[in-house]
């Protein structure tokens, strides 16, 4: 599934107590009520303490204070919370402990099948560049992943806010990718130069910005500058799109994106002169990080709505593309549970059921897909949906796997 808010300090940083970390918290820093702040889109997992086990003396290892997520308003999904309240004893730290890092390893996992997703265009985009055949280069929509390197952007800046290091491998892949893409489209004409140089500037500048921002060296200045810039191109954007999927049964227009640019701008200006309540500025804050994942949550809507224009069309969709993005997306989905991260769960968990498995099921109505195929893809999703649901619900010790989803939903 940015962030207009203040630089992550070391104190809010403590987002998953078992998370290896080069930054080391004294037990004075854990916080004695649930933290609230805000979050911005680009950053959705973050965390890390160096080890609350080696962070704090030997006395204090046998109760680690734990805080579970109080009700999180969607606004604030992006703010660093600590997961637990009340004790646990040495074993179910010890058991949290596991789960978080199998989780941290299922979220790198995913970089494979997105990676896989992605060299298929890069490799027929260069043997079309080395045939001469430049002119089939013409039919990639530059134009479409230019929306998508955009929500990458924003959040790889949410999940460097959360300091969650998979996420920000994944989101960074994604940037990288579409520009090589880019790149060849540049080559060959299909992308205007001045556009490809925008492009590359902002890519650079992104990439720099964020993995400084997680490094803790970024000033203060800067990082708000890419905040502003991310959040009012992420939502003057989305409305542009959005309204785009539907033409020519609404006429085609860009009053949709002005208006929405317009909000932007106001909004950002309003946040930054002290003008809007606490509320407003942080409602401002998660504009960029909710515009993204919204962003990418419509991907599947535009996939399903011009199936259902064009179901002869149905069959040109690759089966394994489909798959690919599922598995990528449900690997995701341990961690986002685990870490109470309910934008970032609810951008991949509706990635893996609308995107994935909804074109699974258009193809099989189609015959796109033999049954066996849809049979083993449809147990092993929702096989994979009770797996790590009840894992998570045994490693927070709860007696119902239903209560790690009330978690999510609703804080402790």
């Amino acid at each position: 599934m940015t962030m207009v808010g203040k630089p992550p300090l070391a104190s809010n940083r403590a987002r998953d107590p078992f998370r290896r970390d080069p930054f080391v918290f004294s037990s004075a820093s854990i916080p004695s009520k649930p933290i609230s702040l805000f979050f911005p889109l680009n950053n959705p997992n973050p965390q890390n303490f160096f080890c609350l086990k080696q962070a704090l003396p030997f006395s204090s290892r046998l109760t680690l204070p734990h805080r579970r997520l109080s009700p999180v308003s969607a606004s604030e999904s992006d703010v660093p919370q600590s997961h637990h309240q009340g004790s646990e004893t040495l074993r179910d730290s010890k058991r949290l402990e596991e789960w978080s890092s199998l989780t941290a390893k299922f979220s790198a996992a995913a970089n494979i099948p997105f990676m896989l997703l992605q060299l298929p265009q890069i490799i027929l985009n260069a043997r079309n560049l080395l045939s001469g055949n430049e002119t089939a280069l013409l039919a990639v929509p530059w134009l479409g992943m230019l929306t998508g390197l955009l929500g990458n952007l924003a959040l790889l800046s949410y999940f460097a806010k959360k300091r969650e290091k998979e996420a920000m491998l994944i989101q960074t892949l994604g940037v990288v990718t579409t520009y090589i893409v880019f790149a060849q489209l540049a080559i060959a004409g299909a992308m205007p130069l001045p556009y490809f140089a925008a492009t590359s500037a902002v890519v650079a500048s992104g990439l720099v910005i964020n993995f400084m921002s997680f490094l803790n060296v970024l000033p203060v200045l800067i990082l708000k500058f890419w905040e502003d810039f991310i959040t009012i191109g992420g939502f003057s954007v989305l409305p542009q799109v959005m309204w785009s999927t539907f033409v020519p049964f609404i006429p085609n227009s860009i009053l949709p994106g002005i208006i929405a640019l317009v909000a932007a701008l106001l909004a950002v200006a309003l946040a930054r002169t002290g003008k809007l309540p606490e509320k407003g500025v942080k409602f401002v804050g998660a504009l960029s990080g909710w515009t993204a994942t919204l962003l990418f949550m419509w991907m599947p809507v535009s996939q399903l709505w011009t199936n259902y224009l064009n179901p002869e069309n149905i069959k040109g969709l690759s089966a394994l593309t489909m798959l690919l993005a599922l598995i990528g997306n449900g690997l995701t989905l341990p961690r986002a549970l685990f870490i109470r991260d309910f934008m970032w769960f609810l951008g991949s968990g509706w990635a893996v059921l609308f995107y994935g498995y909804a074109n699974i099921v258009c193809l099989y109505c189609c015959s796109g897909v033999s049954r066996e195929f849809f049979i083993v893809a449809t147990a092993g999703l929702f096989s994979w949906i009770g797996f790590f649901i009840w894992r998570d619900s045994e490693a927070y010790g709860f007696r119902s796997p239903l209560m790690s989803i009330k978690e999510l939903l609703f804080g402790s």
